[in-house]
Parts: C-alpha cells; sequence; structure tokens
C-alpha cells in the first residue's frame, strides 16, 4: 500500500452516511474508492455536479461527466448536474458538510497554503479559498514531507488559502487535529513511532499519553 492509498482510506474513515461532500483535485479524489459499499454520501464537485462516483472503466467514460479536476467520473442514482452559481452557493453558504483538500503547507495554527506556489505558473485557485472559508469540516490530505523537507510547519512561506484553521490533517504517518493549543498527534502512520512523526514534522506536535496506529483496513 502505497503513501496516497494509506492517506485516502484513512481519510474515508471520517465520512459519515449522508455527508454532502467534496472531493479536491488529485489525491482526495481517491477518497471516493475507499467508502463502504453501504454508506452513502454525496460528492460534489465546484464544476457543477452532486452525486459523483467512482471513476468509469476503461472505454466507458463520458466528456460531459468529470470533477473539476477534469477526471473522468460516474454519477450515482439521484445525482444531479447544477449551475456555478448553485455550486458555490452550496459551498459559500455552509451547506458542504466536509472538503478534501490536497496541501502544498499547513502550520502550526493549522492555516493551509495549497494554491499556489510563486512564481510558478497557476492554472487558477479553483474553489479551495471558498471551500476552507465555508465547508463545515475541511480535511487536509497530503504526504508528510516533499522531497525531505517539512510540510507543517510553524508557519507557511506559501500564501495562505484562508485564515481558518482546518479540522484535520492526515498523512501517511499521522492523523493531527490543529487545537487552539497547536497540532494534536492523534494516530500514527503504519510502521511510524512518536519519534518517527516528530522528526519529520517541523511545527511542535502535542502528544497526549500513547499514540494509536492508524487502522487501515
Amino acid at each position: 500500500m502505497d503513501a496516497k492509498e494509506i492517506i485516502a482510506r484513512r481519510v474515508a474513515q471520517e465520512i459519515e452516511p449522508e455527508m454532502l461532500v467534496n472531493l479536491g483535485i488529485g489525491l482526495p479524489s481517491m477518497v471516493a474508492n475507499y467508502l463502504p459499499k453501504d454508506v452513502h454520501v454525496f460528492f460534489q464537485a465546484e464544476n457543477g455536479v452532486i452525486g459523483l462516483g467512482a471513476r468509469p472503466p476503461e472505454g466507458m467514460e463520458d466528456p460531459d461527466l468529470t470533477d473539476a479536476g477534469g477526471g473522468f467520473v460516474t454519477a450515482v442514482p439521484g445525482a444531479a448536474s447544477i449551475d456555478s452559481a448553485m455550486s458555490f452557493g452550496l459551498i459559500r453558504g455552509g451547506h458542504l458538510d466536509m472538503t478534501v483538500l490536497g496541501g502544498l503547507q499547513v502550520d502550526a495554527r493549522g492555516y493551509l497554503a495549497n494554491w499556489m506556489i510563486p512564481g510558478k505558473m497557476v492554472p487558477g485557485m479553483g474553489g479551495a479559498m471558498d471551500l476552507v472559508a465555508g465547508a463545515k469540516q475541511v480535511i487536509v490530505a497530503m504526504v508528510h514531507t516533499a522531497k525531505g523537507n517539512h510540510k507543517i510547519l510553524p508557519e507557511c512561506t506559501l500564501p495562505l488559502t484562508a485564515a481558518r484553521r482546518v479540522s484535520l490533517i492526515v498523512t501517511d504517518m499521522a492523523v493531527i487535529e490543529p487545537t487552539e493549543a497547536g497540532l494534536v498527534l492523534k494516530e500514527r502512520g503504519p510502521d511510524c513511532s512518536v519519534d518517527d512523526v516528530i522528526a519529520a514534522t517541523g511545527a511542535n506536535l502535542i502528544v497526549h499519553g500513547d499514540v494509536p496506529q492508524m487502522q487501515i483496513a
């Protein structure tokens, strides 16, 4: 099981039946593949679809049915196509139960940076700023380090997506909950010790007693 699959499987455990959930581009979109079959959830995409399903079998792709990143998807029974105004009305109006987003950096306050790297071409900010500001729960799904560099830092060096604390950070090494007191280590990844997680994290972590290992189905 690679790092992205570990993350996607663990994030899927946070999703409850009947939720309206937005999955970001890339790694977050994998979460839909690991939901139990009896968990009924509506996935929403900013481009105007509610009721996204998993990627279709090869050869069954429909160019008119994609997620916000342009990836091919299916539609579940009861799915709906809506315009962008309605889509962002749901997000900005606080009707989205959860969003799962990728991350470039997260700081000690739980603030996310995920929409641009200065000096590099930015195709667009997408709905990230609206999602972080408007969703009831914001889960960051990202690998713990990038090329040996910390992604969880005392302070983000990249532009922030929004000035709001995210709800949970899920990486291949840890589950971390940002709180008013700081970043609390809730779980450690497969084959990771608490010391491993601390060494791979640039910001201070709060550790309470024995930290359990992630249970990945």
